[in-house]
């Protein structure tokens, strides 16, 4: 049984920095996740750092917060944040009356405003459209959300803080109306073990309701879906915001080289993160009225999350009527049951100061009295100028800030030696987003990795034009070399990455995200046989229950080889009035997603012509075939074998 002073459960943005605050104050904590750390809400998001402006004309409170958190952060995690600014326009669609009500609420919440004539704005953003009536520069930043949480954890695990990642509550333990630990099962081993603690933290966001449950407390979450849109550039130089009273698809956020484009509002269960064709025409439609010529650049894929609403005890509340503002529900006064608290609510900009606040209720119960310091201890080291110079002589092209920020000074330097000592190293496995063989091999072995969607967390594999197409396989090749200590054979790491990448890209199959998805089924199906050996077990399968059975007097046809390109592509649309219903009637997404029907060819799924390899007629039933999996770098050659069973 381990123990600690306080348990969190949930790995977003609240869960960990209020395992870093208890590290701080010198209290023992424990984090459960039932995932990875930032599979949840808290990378679901467009990445804005808000300055609160958005909120000064509805929320002065919520405004004055984020302006304050968006300083401070912008100070603590500097390899989180790009520092750009925020314009607000005023399209001739938006009502000008509002517009000066906004400014005088940005300047009563001590928010810069400064006005910029249409001029200035179209200089400062050339493809702004050119109807704006009004313009307003205002802070503003991008951050990157799975890059803070794992920074916090890596400065919480310094600490001696604790993270244990895929490993599931099953249940709240307590006696004499306290709580005195919970039940967790381990999602690999489906172990089943305890952890005491002195109090418990549910921070699951916007699953509090459900873990609340277990303890049969009833707390009302109202989760709050929003899609957004990766374009594969950059359209702004700042984060774009209409201004108008918050609504859908009225902000545009530049993040590196692509552009994120949210957001929705709808109630959805919390584990729905499902997107539709028709949200993506929605938007479009309406950040038109942004960039006139939003058409012209390409969708990378769509995404969506859940925001942790707390309606109180209003059971009809929804959507945008929802407060935004967090609350620590004590659940001894509230329900009779002592050493517990639900963080419900609240935004990602705000983290910080909603575990500062939670951590100032739990402390002095412990009887700990030590102040929060996380508003002036910053969450890693600034980069050392002998390191940043000698990275330089030996990491590729442009990558070298890149890697730092992502993995901060000490890992960092890390990879630098290894890129000394073996210049193999400095290989290139994911070419979008410039990550070394070095920090592949180095996240790989670490005990909270256990798949590629773990890796591109962690490094931005996959993350960028490509989606994975090329570097996957290198990410795998290299992974089998380095670890043997992950769950699955080889073609599941294919398979479980790749359809992960496919539920994105699937709402926006039109143009030339059709040839994109196609040349990934030719690498993946056809060149390294993936999915194949699946048909063929199901077909033989078939064939099994059909014995016995009369068979019709028809001519055997031949067995379509492996290698046959796709039937039947449809030629490739260019817009999005091309697509047909037969692309909302297409296979599901998991397990691996068949062949659509001809007018939007499905990816990466198996070809028509392939999904009856064995012929009807053959009654003999072969071994079960082995995958062998090729998987080249410059370096050298690793071939990879899985069979059906697995390892």
């Amino acid at each position: 049984m381990l123990n600690a002073d306080v348990v969190i459960i949930g790995g977003g943005a609240t869960g960990a920095g209020i395992l870093r605050d208890l590290c701080l104050r010198g209290v023992k904590a424990i984090l459960v996740e039932r995932g990875d750390l930032g599979c949840g809400t808290s990378s679901r998001f467009h990445g804005l750092l808000h300055s609160g402006a958005r909120y000064a004309v509805r929320d002065r409170h919520a405004a004055v917060e984020c302006i304050e958190e968006n300083t401070i952060l912008r100070r603590i995690a500097k390899s989180c944040v790009e520092p750009i600014s925020s314009i607000f326009i005023r399209t001739p669609e938006d009502d000008p009356d509002y517009e000066e009500l906004w400014v005088s609420s940005c300047r009563a919440a001590g928010i810069s405003a400064q006005p910029l004539t249409v001029e200035q704005a179209l200089e400062m953003e050339p493809n702004l459209s050119p109807k704006i009536q009004s313009a307003y520069l205002c802070p503003g930043a991008a951050i990157d959300g799975f890059r803070l949480l794992w920074h916090i954890f890596d400065s919480a695990k310094k600490l001696g803080g604790q993270v244990l990642t895929y490993t599931n509550v099953i249940g709240i333990d307590t006696q004499n109306g306290k709580v005195e630990g919970i039940t967790v099962q381990d999602k690999f081993t489906h172990e089943t073990y305890k952890i005491a603690c002195n109090y418990l933290i549910n921070a699951t966001g916007p699953w509090c309701a459900r873990v609340a449950s277990l303890a049969g407390i009833d707390i009302n979450i109202k989760p709050s879906k929003g899609t957004l849109i990766a374009f594969n550039h950059r359209i702004s130089t700042n984060v774009i915001h209409r201004l108008h009273k918050p609504a859908d698809a009225d902000i545009f956020v530049p993040h590196g080289t692509v552009t994120i484009l949210g957001t929705t509002s709808m109630d959805a269960d919390p584990d729905d993160t499902s997107t539709t064709q028709q949200e993506v025409e929605e938007m479009m439609a309406i950040g038109r009225a942004t960039f006139e010529n939003l058409d012209s650049y390409r969708i990378l894929r769509v995404f969506a999350g859940c925001r942790p609403l707390y309606a109180g005890d209003d059971k009809n509340a929804s959507g945008r009527a929802v407060s935004r503002d967090f609350v620590a529900l004590e659940h001894g006064p509230r329900d009779g049951l002592d050493n517990f608290m639900s963080v419900c609510g609240g935004k990602f900009t705000t983290h910080r100061q909603m575990a500062e606040k939670v951590c100032n209720i739990v402390c002095p119960i412990l009887g700990n009295h030590e102040p929060c310091t996380t508003a002036k201890i910053p969450l890693d080291a600034e980069p050392d100028p002998a390191l940043m110079e000698k990275a330089r002589q030996v990491f590729p092209s442009y990558g070298t800030k890149l890697s730092f920020n992502r993995q901060g000074a000490e890992r960092f330097a890390t990879i630098v030696k290894k890129i000394e000592e073996d210049s193999d190293q400095g290989e290139i496995i994911c070419e979008c987003e410039n990550v070394t063989r070095a920090e592949i091999e180095m996240v790989a072995k670490e005990s909270t990795t256990h798949s590629i969607s773990d890796l591109r967390r962690r490094t931005r594999l996959g993350m960028g034009t490509c989606q994975g197409t090329f570097c996957t396989y290198r990410a795998v090749g290299t992974v089998q070399e380095v670890t043997d200590t992950w769950t699955g054979n080889t073609k599941d790491l294919f398979k479980e990455f790749l359809e992960a990448r496919w539920k994105g890209i699937r709402p926006v199959m039109w143009g030339n995200q059709i040839k994109d998805v196609e040349l990934t089924r030719g690498i993946y199906e056809v060149s390294l046989n993936i999915n194949h050996e699946d048909d063929l077990a199901l077909a033989l399968q078939e064939q099994e229950q059909e014995q016995g059975k009369p068979q019709p007097q028809t001519k055997p046809q031949a067995e379509a080889p492996v290698s046959a390109a796709p039937a039947s592509v449809a030629p490739v649309s260019a817009a999005p009035a091309a697509k047909t219903a037969a692309a909302a009637k297409a296979a599901p997404v998991a397990p691996a997603p068949a062949a659509t029907a001809a007018a939007t060819p499905a990816a990466p799924a198996a070809p028509a012509a392939e999904s009856k390899a064995a012929p009807a007629e053959k009654k003999s039933t072969p071994k079960a075939s082995t995958t062998k999996i090729a998987v080249k770098t410059k370096r050298n050659t690793s071939t990879h074998a899985s069979s059906k069973e697995g390892k």
